[in-house]
């Protein structure tokens, strides 16, 4: 639609004229009524005239957006802060078609203590304030257990759910337990612990779960002194174990200076369909939660506005009011009394190092997954063309290679879920095949190949492609009869022109479409075979006129060659040798012919 035609809609052009200069929330509704689109704007007047007035700078999808829309509407706000959430809030209430969906299922697990007599500490999913004090929620079950260990074995705090009312602690309805028995819980259940003593040990953990370790370690090496000075050697040795567990918790989850006391750090990445965004929570040193959500786009939005709604989201469902924000990208973050900034150097730099590593890693998964899929869509693709009852997800394929009749020899390249497995590429010299037939040498070199795959009980490949049409395809299917696996093992040809594939005993061949994915990967396959022997062929006959060379000199012959070939290795590090390197394996006298020789 056309921007003449999108101002005929009189309801546009009367809510265009109407939009204040002021900050707010729009919304584009469809002719069914259906809201397709909420932003927020410093100025809506300027914002949404943006969408009319410059059609030729919008992207196709955002050109599609207007064209559908039938109706705005607007709210106007204080500030941009409230902008902001009015906007968050909107989209996931109604999950408008073209917006950015921050929508997150998962329901995570908090650390709740309990308000009951002698408090428990637990996990749990449900939040229900009346219960008592929930901390979190964390991403990691495995780091919130690691915390509840802790406070556990600082603290002995009880994990019954016995209701120990002094009433029915009087009355003795309880027995200790076997967490009394090896040294866990003080027994509040026999009254053997008091609630007041129990309940002293409450502040301390409250600071655990809040980060600041720094302040249970000072109350330990205060109860360590006093007990010393009273002379109670065992009870400060106890103080001292619960000092060396506390330290051993920090040291393995500090990540930078203990000193930045509460900081949230935001990073992103994206790509042209994809934004990826990790969350991490700092206190003292330490990361107390951390998350990495993946975002679709659906009008191209900018880093800064994805980033913008994914804090305030994650503030608000991670309960979480730190001053301090650092990012990957310069953004306006309209928090009062939140700072905002980009770090360029330092422990916050390294943050921020850290966050976008995890995106990079969740981005490689993400593109490894996409590959993977690739490959099995193309894998099928074969699987389909070429009528094979399993997916051929190890193919080998065999090419010869003789120039002139000389130095024959052959490969074998071996390709697993679609890629060159190249540790499994095999080079064969003909043995018992003498001159130039490729018949033979294919009969050979099949044969070797899974006599020793079935002497090693090796699993036998998902296809076998020979390189050189019918009459090596013939040689190769009687190679496996005569080891009595024809048929077990689908085999095909493939003719020069690489686009006629033979079955064994067919006349007429298989085309397969030029375009094919599957084609691509059989000319990878013969190409990768071709490469491969001709490589080696080229190094054979390489090494024979070097050895041939050399052995024409007075004196000199098989011996010496193969002491220079163990020592350098190849033909081409003897050709580069000095006479002085050569002097070392050979001597004087010899190596000043040979290098003559090779000049």
């Amino acid at each position: 639609m056309e921007e003449t035609e999108e101002l005929n809609n009189q309801s546009i052009k009367d809510t265009l004229a109407e939009l204040p200069d002021k900050p707010g929330v729009y919304r584009f509704y469809g002719e069914d009524s259906e809201l397709l689109y909420v932003g927020k704007a410093k100025s809506l007047k300027k914002r949404v005239a943006n969408y009319f007035s410059k059609q030729s700078s919008l992207d196709q999808k955002t050109r599609r957006l207007v064209s559908l829309i039938a109706k705005i509407e607007f709210t106007i706000v204080n500030s941009e802060f409230d902008a902001l959430l009015l906007e968050n809030n909107l989209i996931k209430n109604f999950q408008p078609k073209y917006n950015i969906l921050l929508k997150d299922d998962k329901t995570y697990p908090y650390i709740l203590i309990t308000n009951e007599r002698f408090p428990r500490v637990i996990s749990t999913r449900k939040v229900d304030k009346s219960q008592g004090t929930y901390f979190g929620p964390y991403t990691s079950v495995k780091a919130m257990n690691t915390i509840i260990e802790l406070i556990r074995k600082l603290y002995f705090i009880r994990t019954c759910t016995l209701n120990l009312s002094e009433k029915n602690i009087e009355q003795k309805n309880f027995k200790v337990c076997l967490e009394y028995h090896i040294g866990n819980c003080k027994g509040p259940c026999e009254g053997l612990i008091k609630s007041e003593e129990y309940d002293s040990n409450l502040p301390h953990i409250f600071n655990i779960l809040k980060g600041n370790l720094n302040l249970v370690k000072n109350h330990f090496k205060e109860e360590i002194q006093n007990a010393a000075e009273r002379l109670e050697f065992e009870k400060a040795h106890q103080w001292k174990l619960k000092q060396d567990l506390l330290e051993k918790f920090q040291a393995n989850s500090v990540v930078v200076n203990p000193s930045i006391e509460e900081l949230e750090v935001y990073c992103i990445l994206s790509t042209e369909k994809l934004a990826i965004i990790n969350f991490l929570k700092i206190s003292n040193g330490i990361i107390l939660q951390t998350k990495t959500s993946e975002i679709k786009k659906k009008l191209n939005e900018s880093d800064e506005d994805i980033l913008q709604l994914a804090i305030i989201d994650t503030r608000n469902k991670f309960n979480t009011f730190s001053p301090e924000i650092i990012s990957n990208i310069e953004m306006e973050l309209p928090i009062n009394g939140v700072k905002i900034s980009v770090p360029q150097k330092g422990d916050k730099k390294k943050l921020i190092e850290l966050s976008l590593k995890n995106i990079r890693y969740q981005l490689a998964r993400l593109e490894s997954e996409k590959e993977n899929g690739r490959d099995t869509r193309i894998l099928k693709t074969l699987q389909n063309d070429l009528q094979l009852k399993t997916l051929p997800v190890h193919i080998e394929c065999f090419d010869n290679s003789n120039i002139q009749g000389t130095n024959p020899v052959s490969a074998m390249v071996c390709f697993k879920n679609g890629k060159p497995a190249k540790k499994d590429y095999r080079h064969y010299n003909i043995k018992t095949v003498i001159g130039p037939n490729d018949f033979d040498s294919m009969y050979e070199v099949v044969s070797r190949r899974y006599k020793r795959l079935l002497e090693e009980n090796q699993p036998l490949p998902d296809l076998i492609v020979i390189d050189g049409g019918k009459g090596q395809l013939s040689a190769a299917c009687r190679a496996l009869s005569d080891l009595n696996i024809y048929g077990k093992v689908p085999i095909i040809g493939i003719a020069k022109n690489l686009e006629e594939i033979f079955y064994p005993g067919d006349t007429d061949p298989l085309y397969i479409d030029k375009k094919s994915e599957s084609l691509k990967l059989i000319q990878h396959l013969r190409n990768e075979a071709h490469r491969f022997a001709i490589t080696f062929h080229r190094q054979k006959r390489s090494k024979n006129s070097l050895v041939s060379e050399i052995e024409k000199i007075p004196g000199i012959g098989k011996a010496t060659f193969n002491k220079l070939l163990q020592e350098f290795k190849t033909v081409n590090n003897i050709r580069k040798a000095t006479e002085e390197e050569l002097a070392k394996v050979i001597g004087k006298d010899k190596s000043k012919k040979v290098k003559e020789v090779l000049k």
